[in-house]
């Protein structure tokens, strides 16, 4: 259904999604009231997720989105989702760049009256560029009138398709912060919190996210040996959870400097970082840099070839550091800022400032400039 503050001929957009998690829902809030304000309909069509994603539990609601059913193969491996007849009346449709998204792929290369936008990063960045899967991946990727990437690591690999750069909207991928931002400001005293968690030291690192290869859990726990070494007041608070959690509470039981507080959510995730320097994460590194933004905890990872897109919001040196990959650089890059103050303080404000930055709120915006530009272009992909 329309909305009342808009007319019949309204430029109507249909954004599909395979499912939709509940960290999505705010950027989707945002992203219909700034088209509302441009005189532009939003239509969100989702599906369920598959069953190894129901166990997340994770799943959002909106109450103006429409349901889509879909089909999962091959141990959801492959999604049938079909919008042909949701689609009729849209202006512009923007699908994820997924190979296992079969009906997607058909709507890219056989509707083409109907202008048609990819979301993605442009390329699997923990997949194999030389794999069938993903020179497929690329060739789809051109089919395309118009490309929302993530973020700007997203570009150069957009434009290597043969893409047009004037034909792709940096949307600078962010999730909702208000609720950690909320939690942390109001904290105005650490001490009991540090007393709660058994923290003597002046210095204290933070991990927080999952325990699995891409992480490098046991890089960052050889290097907080090495660290502890240079200064011996220093302590490590890791949270999460993960197939390597052994690995991490075998650990902490056998350095009492280091303490494992398992997942941890909101006010809990808040108190943590209230208490740290610094963050460590030699391994990938994606939206969890936002986290190290709201609460003013300079990311320190490695230059591993493993992060997300979000790892560009990282200014080397600025609000956080990505020190070359080997475990002498990433440790002294970590014990010269925490021994220098000023330094630290320095890379603590940028943080801030980034936070303001990098919102859901600039990311519906700079998402509603790109439709509105591709609304006003000529299709596209009907040259290939």
């Amino acid at each position: 259904m329309i909305d009342q503050n808009l007319s019949a001929t309204s430029p109507v957009v249909l954004f599909v999604q395979r499912r939709l998690p509940h960290y999505r829902v705010p950027f989707f809030e945002a992203l219909k009231k700034e088209l509302d304000a441009r005189g532009c309909h939003l239509r969100l069509l989702h599906g369920l997720p598959n069953a190894e994603e129901l166990h997340k539990n994770d799943s959002g609601d909106l109450p103006w989105a429409e349901s889509l059913p879909n089909r999962y193969f091959f141990g959801g491996k492959i999604c049938w989702q079909s919008f042909a007849s949701q689609s009729k009346g849209a202006d512009l449709v923007i699908c994820s760049h997924e190979n296992k998204l079969i009906f997607n792929l058909l709507f890219q290369y056989f509707y083409t009256k109907t202008k048609f936008g990819l979301l993605g990063h442009g390329a699997n960045l923990q997949g194999k560029s030389s794999s069938l899967r993903e020179r497929f991946k690329r060739k789809a990727a051109s089919k395309a009138d118009w490309w929302f990437a993530y973020t700007s690591m997203s570009l150069p690999l957009i434009k290597g398709f043969g893409f047009p750069e004037d034909r792709i909207t940096i949307a600078n991928n962010s999730i909702d912060t208000h609720g950690l931002a909320h939690h942390f400001n109001r904290i105005d005293d650490i001490e009991p919190i540090r007393n709660r968690l058994g923290i003597t030291g002046s210095k204290v690192g933070v991990y927080i996210g999952s325990f699995y290869s891409e992480k490098r859990i046991e890089f960052l726990l050889n290097s907080l040996l090495l660290i502890r070494n240079e200064i011996s007041d220093f302590e490590m608070i890791i949270a999460g959870d993960g197939v390597e959690r052994p690995l991490i509470e075998a650990f902490c039981a056998k350095h009492p400097w280091t303490r494992y507080v398992g997942l941890v959510k909101g006010a809990a995730k808040a108190e943590i970082l209230a208490t740290a320097d610094v963050m460590l994460n030699p391994g990938l590194v994606g939206l969890s840099v936002l986290d190290s933004f709201v609460c003013a905890v300079p990311m320190f990872t490695t230059d591993c070839g493993l992060h997300s897109p979000e790892v560009v919001y990282l200014k080397n040196g600025v609000n956080g550091y990505i020190s070359a990959n080997t475990m002498a650089d990433y440790v002294e890059s970590v014990v010269y800022y925490i021994q220098n103050a000023d330094k630290l303080a320095e890379m603590q404000k940028a943080c801030i400032q980034s936070a303001a930055y990098f919102s859901v709120e600039n990311m519906a915006k700079n998402f509603a400039d790109g439709i509105m530009a591709c609304l006003s272009m000529p299709l596209y992909r009907n040259g290939f």
